[in-house]
């Protein structure tokens, strides 16, 4: 099930929530130049998950779900035009776990 918030998309797969950049955003903010992941296991909703510098702009990009994060897509850092890929595989930029399905379920439809 995929459902859209703060202009990204939210992939759950069993009890995995992937966040990655909708293809809006990717153009809004040109190719991506440098990354830097948040720290800390758990994140709250509304808060930072990643910096990023790119052709148009500088933006900080914040989670529209409060989880445990299980995975940061670490091979943007060394190749951070990876977020701007059309695959799935290439784009996301965090996996959480111990995330509310009733705040999932508000989300907007993908």
């Amino acid at each position: 099930m995929k459902k859209r918030g703060n202009f990204l998309f939210i992939e759950k797969q069993d009890d995995v929530y992937t966040i990655s950049l909708t293809p809006e955003l990717q153009d809004d903010i040109g190719t991506v130049g440098f990354v830097e992941f948040s720290t800390g296991d758990t994140i709250q909703a509304e808060e930072p998950i990643l910096n990023l510098e790119a052709s148009k702009t500088v933006l900080e990009i914040n989670t529209p779900l409060t989880g445990k994060v299980v995975e940061r897509n670490e091979a943007a850092v060394k190749e951070p035009s990876l977020l701007n890929s059309a695959k799935r595989e290439e784009n996301w930029i965090v996996k959480l776990t111990d995330v509310d399905e009733a705040a999932f379920n508000k989300l907007e439809e993908a």
